[in-house]
């Protein structure tokens, strides 16, 4: 990152843990919450440790690094809340991206080193849909923080995309963003005000959203798994051009650009 970039991401970590604090003081009995919606969907029981996640890899990322992509994934599981961890995508699907861009050198990226990880919210469940029980259970109060959290990483995350390509010295040094699963994106799904807020602040830079794509999960290699079926339709795509074509449907289907 060049020194303006490298200001713009440390400005936005400062002001993502400040909130991840500031909405764990605000509802104390998340964590129990978060319980009882994994005992009612039969998970088996686990360490519940933190209610919000902050994702300490941010720390890791130097001034040296240079970052390519901006992934967003749903919100932390069950290894990302555990405190030996607090970091985004380090379980099964996790394993399974630093896997997919290892045997695909020519993308030249490293996953904990190029990319920014970040969650449509930092709020744990075992399982995505649990949010949907943990709001009921907890009422008006809980389901306005996890809505606000929902906006306020859609905002945030636009205008940090946007703030790293305008202080890009070349076009190199301007990342993409990746939303990897996008089930809950589409119909009634539960990260619609996260849809809806991330394309109302792109729509402002135009410029900025055509290096938006939106994928299938990691998980259970979906996303390798739908590129290759894509990739077999048209044998003459080198991998990045199959990539950001196959991108750029799903972004037209999720955000109804059809």
């Amino acid at each position: 990152m060049n020194e303006k970039q490298w200001k713009i991401f440390c400005e936005f970590k400062k002001d993502f843990n400040e909130k991840i604090k500031e909405w764990e003081i605000r509802i104390p009995n998340l964590k129990e919450l978060q319980k009882k919606a994994a005992e009612e969907a039969g998970t088996p029981a686990y360490s519940f440790e933190t209610p919000v996640v902050y994702n300490r890899d941010l720390d890791k990322i130097t001034e040296a690094d240079c970052i390519k992509l901006i992934v967003i994934g749903d919100n932390p599981g069950k290894d990302e809340q555990l405190e030996k961890n607090n970091r985004y995508l380090v379980g099964q699907a996790g394993k399974i991206a630093e896997g997919f861009f290892r045997r695909n050198d020519e993308l030249g990226v490293d996953f904990r080193k190029n990319v920014i990880i970040l969650n449509k919210t930092p709020i744990h469940s075992a399982k995505t849909v649990q949010l949907r029980k943990i709001m009921q259970l907890g009422g008006k109060e809980v389901s306005d923080l996890i809505e606000e959290s929902q906006l306020w990483m859609a905002k945030k995350t636009t205008e940090l995309h946007r703030d790293l390509c305008f202080a890009a010295e070349n076009k190199g040094e301007c990342p993409e963003l990746w939303l990897v699963g996008y089930s809950e994106l589409k119909g009634k799904g539960f990260f619609l005000p996260y849809r809806d807020e991330l394309k109302k602040n792109y729509l402002c830079n135009k410029e900025i959203w055509e290096r938006v794509f939106v994928f299938q999960h990691f998980s259970m290699n979906r996303f390798s798994i739908d590129l290759k079926d894509f990739m077999r339709a048209d044998e003459n795509l080198n991998l990045m051009d199959a990539i950001h074509r196959l991108g750029e449907k799903h972004k037209t289907e999720v955000f109804d650009l059809g």
